[in-house]
């Protein structure tokens, strides 16, 4: 009963169910902070989406495939004509402005026995809970460079741009499809964002005020290293005063007639 409550509870907050939605979701805000990023994107995995086409004894795993958004992107294939999943990569497809690319592949998430909510307050285990729940597409910032990388390469994303996502159902032992989702919704990358145009609330301060900012600081620094290097130079001074009156007295002292002592 509590496990029904636990996957009902998750349903709700990120809209995972299969059926409140067909095709890949932003991650829900409470699960994923500045979503998207610049150069990547959270989306929540096809939890329970593809529980209708499950078979027993059968080995699955999830395709998913990314693009950049086209005229025909909704007409866009992502299996060959005997329904194999197609492989193509980043690089074949232009980082997919050609057509999809194959981005990731992992495990069909478990719908039956879901982590538990309070899982995701614990420090030690909520990087867990959201890997069952969460992809980030783009998360790769190496694979692209690396020679001896072999499996799936899911490189960052372009910023300011638009993206389709899709997640296919693969049968593992034939290597053919046997479920997709819809294409996702337009997901558009963050933009860059200018010095001048950057937002430094709460004051929200031009990039004039944090040029002047910057320099007054600078001179503030400059005054504090004067004052400084002035007061060392004092003590310095002092101490070499010092020095010389101990020894023009001690010059003195030397210099002086000693009285004899007389005998008897």
């Amino acid at each position: 009963m509590c496990s029904y409550w636990v996957m009902l509870a998750f349903c709700c907050l990120g809209h995972l169910c299969a059926d409140q939605s067909l095709k890949p979701q932003l991650a829900a805000p409470q699960l994923a902070t500045n979503n998207p990023t610049l150069t990547t994107v959270s989306l929540e995995k096809p939890l329970c989406m593809f529980d209708s086409s499950l078979r027993p004894n059968k080995s699955y795993a999830i395709y998913l495939y990314a693009m950049k958004e086209l005229a025909n992107v909704i007409s866009s294939l992502v299996t060959d004509n005997s329904s194999k999943p197609l492989g193509n990569t980043f690089q074949q497809t232009n980082g997919g402005q050609l057509g999809p690319y194959k981005a990731a592949f992992f495990n069909v998430p478990s719908c039956a026995a879901p982590p538990s909510l309070a899982d995701v307050g614990d420090v030690n285990k909520v990087a867990d809970v959201l890997k069952q729940y969460l992809f980030r597409v783009g998360d790769d910032g190496h694979c692209l460079y690396d020679p001896n990388f072999l499996a799936v390469c899911n490189p960052p994303l372009a910023p300011d741009t638009i993206y389709r996502f899709k997640y296919v159902l693969v049968d593992s032992t034939e290597g053919i499809m046997k479920d997709q989702s819809l294409w996702s919704d337009p997901i558009k990358t963050r933009k860059i964002k200018l010095p001048l145009k950057i937002d430094t609330s709460p004051g929200r301060r031009s990039g004039g005020m944090i040029v002047i900012t910057s320099i007054l600081s600078v001179l503030v620094f400059l005054l504090l290293a004067d004052l400084l290097a002035a007061v060392s130079s004092a003590v310095m001074r002092s101490e070499d005063s010092f020095a010389k009156t101990r020894q023009v007295s001690q010059t003195i002292q030397q210099s002086e007639p000693r009285p004899q002592l007389s005998s008897e």
